[in-house]
């Protein structure tokens, strides 16, 4: 049900692993990212020290049963997302909120899944924070309509990874832990980060 890849993912090397601020905190932050989805909810889990550079720990997909009620497809989903989470005991989860382009019937049951996973983070008295697709692009990319080939590539660079972590699923998931990592740890504005794919103004 659940795909993962855990913390051998391979690096280029530590020294050019990527760092999102010079200031750390005082204590490692653990940071679990998640893209909820009804047929792939995406994760990825984050890590600092108090001085090391941003590291993958895992990540990967949870599917479930297909073809199964929409009714089994939630539990399935919020049994693999408690399974993370006290697996890793993350400092905050980060969630991709809703894009309002899809139809009624897809953001409903998008709902569902989004339910799920903060009823999972929230009964463990975990600090929640949600970004909008447009946001975790941004932070991560630069760009805030970039696609998803962009994505995968700028969690490569700035994880060090040898590749983007694959299916795109998981690279959303790992984008939304390192938005959290920009904009909710290290506290940036959003928009001030370089990028090469940037389009945008960065004040």
């Amino acid at each position: 049900m659940r795909r993962s890849m855990r913390s051998h993912w391979p690096k280029r090397s530590r020294e050019r692993s990527t760092r999102l601020s010079s200031a750390t905190p005082k204590s490692p932050v653990t940071v679990v990212g998640i893209d909820p989805g009804t047929r792939a909810t995406g994760y990825g889990v984050v890590t600092r020290s108090m001085s090391g550079p941003l590291t993958l720990v895992e990540c990967g997909v949870v599917r479930p049963t297909a073809r199964a009620p929409l009714s089994d497809r939630i539990r399935e989903i919020f049994l693999e997302v408690e399974r993370v989470l006290d697996g890793f005991h993350p400092t905050a989860v980060s969630v991709e909120t809703l894009f309002y382009g899809k139809n009624v019937r897809s953001a409903l049951v998008l709902g569902h899944a989004r339910g799920a996973i903060l009823l999972a983070a929230s009964l463990r008295g975990m600090e929640i924070h949600e970004y909008s697709p447009r946001e975790i692009k941004k932070a991560v990319v630069g760009n805030g309509n970039a696609t998803k080939d962009q994505v995968g590539f700028m969690v490569q660079e700035r994880l060090g990874l040898v590749a983007p972590p694959e299916p795109s699923d998981a690279a959303d998931g790992v984008a939304a832990a390192l938005c959290h990592f920009v904009l909710g740890v290290d506290g940036r504005p959003r928009g001030v980060l370089p990028h090469r794919f940037s389009r945008e103004p960065t004040s």
